[in-house]
């Protein structure tokens, strides 16, 4: 690994810095997340933007900026260094868009590409359902074509994070259930304010209502808004997932609080503690702390790789499946610690308490694919695993319905 910048890295970085600093009143801060308004953070993503700090790695002709995934890490860094508000269009930047990239028309892409990056319409990925579980493969809402060539949608796709605030989405539908249920689907993006969508906030125990279900009811999509062709709609998926493994990956960041930050509040009540129980936590954080660090550096690994021009391995979905679960067991040891006390010590950005963070980390485990089904990738393509049993293999997806309900 080589944690130093390169010249020109270093050159990128001092920029980034100096726009921050320069702009530091018309952004959003991290630690003011309470205060959350949709509109203000559309408007901060468009300083952002303007200032050519959004879509860093997204070719030129689709409003991006050509640059290259270590400039992006940069970004990152320096966005969370300086207390940046997150941009709120990160789905449709990290998964709606290269979708639509790579798979759009150059209608599609002249039509959205540039106001979702600059937050003027923001985005949501519309793929789990309530009776699919982690299997995407076997989702049952149906697109069926019209006389006139349109499509008519119906169905109900749950844990929908940010469809509440959305103004698009993309959905992976199914359009022929007479062959395997790989090769029946195709995806759309659909207007989530279209008649015949429903929106319903699901309220999760920290008390924020950040996922949502959504009811398609006869939604008419106009065969236009189609990407890419008919029943290719699963290769069109890998690339939204993907981009998604990627995103969620880490690099060199932790993923919900800081392990120092942990340190320092769980020190703070030692002396408090009775001596056997002191010795029971000072294990726990050690353990904790020791996982954080690795998962830092397995991030910095990651970096190292995309500065040399390479391209990334499991280091995404390790990082992922490693840094939630570092996460909980550190907002668990603090509200263990602190108890009362964790519902007013906040964390190191000041954006909320111990125990609302101990609260939404379950949720960051679904997102970005749940742990089995991370396991599962870095078990079949990391380590060479024989893949697990599938009953349904061989057969159409009428045929594997047929047989589950038998």
């Amino acid at each position: 690994m080589d944690f130093d910048d390169t010249p020109d890295e270093a050159a990128w970085r001092s920029r980034v810095r100096s726009f921050l600093e320069e702009h530091r009143d018309e952004l959003g801060r991290r630690s003011d997340q309470r205060g959350f308004d949709d509109q203000a953070a559309r408007r901060h993503q468009a300083v952002l933007y303007d200032g050519g700090l959004v879509g860093v790695t997204w070719p030129t002709d689709a409003g991006g900026q050509g640059g290259t995934p270590m400039q992006q890490a940069i970004v990152d860094q320096e966005l969370a260094r300086a207390d940046v508000a997150g941009l709120i269009n990160l789905i449709g930047i990290g998964m709606c868009g290269p979708t639509v990239i790579y798979h759009g028309s150059e209608d599609q892409k002249s039509r959205y590409l540039r106001r979702l990056l600059r937050a003027e319409d923001v985005w949501c990925q519309l793929f789990s359902e309530p009776a699919s579980g982690s299997d995407l493969a076997a989702l049952r809402t149906k697109a069926v074509r019209t006389e006139d060539g349109s499509w008519r949608i119906s169905g109900q796709k749950v844990w929908t994070t940010l469809a509440h605030l959305a103004d698009y989405g993309i959905l992976l539908t199914r359009t022929d259930p007479d062959v395997a249920k790989h090769r029946g689907l195709t995806m759309f993006v659909v207007d989530m304010k279209a008649p015949g969508v429903t929106v319903r906030p699901l309220r999760q125990m920290s008390g924020g209502a950040d996922f949502n279900e959504v009811f398609f009811d006869d939604v008419v999509v106009p065969d236009s808004e189609r990407l890419g062709e008919v029943g290719d709609g699963w290769r069109v998926a890998l690339t939204t997932l993907m981009s998604e493994r990627l995103s969620l990956g880490g690099g060199g960041t932790e993923i919900g609080a800081s392990a120092t930050s942990v340190a320092e509040h769980v020190a703070a009540h030692l002396d408090g503690l009775p001596e056997g129980r002191r010795a029971l936590v000072r294990q726990q954080l050690g353990r904790s702390y020791v996982g954080a660090l690795a998962n830092r550096y397995t991030g910095y690994r990651l970096l190292s790789k995309l500065s040399k021009g390479e391209l990334p391995g499991p280091e995404a979905s390790a990082g992922k499946l490693a840094g939630t679960q570092v996460a909980r067991d550190l907002a668990d040891l603090a509200v263990r610690v602190l108890g009362d006390d964790a519902a007013y010590a906040a964390t190191a950005d000041g954006s909320r308490s111990w125990q609302d963070l101990q609260a939404v980390l379950p949720g960051m485990a679904i997102a970005g694919g749940t742990n089995e089904v991370l396991r599962n990738i870095i078990g079949e393509r990391v380590l060479g695993l024989p893949a697990e049993p599938r009953a349904d293999k061989g057969i159409t997806f009428k045929e594997s319905l047929a047989s589950a309900r038998a």
